[in-house]
């Protein structure tokens, strides 16, 4: 009697073990085998530009590093006499997101003067404590054809560090006013919105310049010849 009654009891224990194990499954998990889940899907995350994984244009759609903005925004020209910036640097910021090897600066040339005189012509950068870190040789000869969009190289590409930049370029010579242009956006004197020396967008700084100096002041930043129209210029890195 002693056995049969341990029988029982053991019988008995494991089938309260099973009810309770079973009891445990649909805790967690009470939906019918097999049944898809009612918990609705993360949505895709949105981009900046557009809906769900659309990012662009970027740079690298084009086989660029960097650039100041879409290209096919820059419908319009910018224009000035040498009188008004030959001489002087004109800077264009630009920032720069992760670490890059900056080997060429694209311009884009919206016009060419085939009468121009033009000599002592320059690109360069700046970083942001206003050093010249990169510049090209004589670029006189390249602004006389091909009005394109081209890139100048630098005359030794240098490894840049995330952070601002800004994009230096002296002009020497004379050309027809409307004549020799570049390519820009139509922002005008908005380009500069909310921004102060050191860190507008576009400015000029000196006069009479022959060369891209080693350094400059960018809290001498300048708008007075940028607000003539002689802004938002389009620039991009390779």
């Amino acid at each position: 009697m002693r056995t049969r009654t341990t029988t029982v009891t053991t019988g008995f224990a494991a089938f309260l073990a099973a009810i309770l194990v079973l009891t445990g499954c649909t805790a967690q998990d009470d939906r019918p085998r097999g049944a898809a889940s009612s918990a609705a899907p993360s949505p895709a995350p949105v981009r900046s530009g557009g809906g769900p994984g659309f990012d662009g244009p970027l740079p690298q759609d084009q086989n660029l590093l960097a650039w100041t903005g879409d290209p096919n925004d820059a419908g319009h020209v910018t224009a000035q006499s040498s009188a008004g910036v030959g001489g002087r640097v004109t800077l264009v910021r630009i920032v720069l997101r992760e670490q890059i090897t900056w080997s060429n600066i694209w311009l884009g040339l919206a016009g060419v003067d085939p009468n121009a005189q033009l000599s002592n012509c320059y690109l360069g950068v700046y970083d942001a404590r206003g050093t010249l870190v990169g510049s090209t040789a004589d670029v006189s000869p390249q602004l006389m054809t091909d009005a394109i969009a081209k890139p100048f190289p630098l005359a030794k590409p240098f490894t840049a560090a995330p952070g601002t930049y800004f994009i230096a370029l002296l002009l020497n010579g004379s050309w027809a006013t409307n004549a020799l242009t570049l390519k820009a956006t139509g922002a005008g004197i908005s380009v500069n919105a909310g921004l102060t020396p050191p860190q507008l967008r576009y400015s000029t700084l000196l006069t009479g310049q022959t060369s891209l100096p080693a350094s400059v002041n960018l809290a001498d930043q300048s708008t007075s010849t940028i607000n003539t129209g002689w802004a938002s210029q389009w620039y991009a890195i390779s």
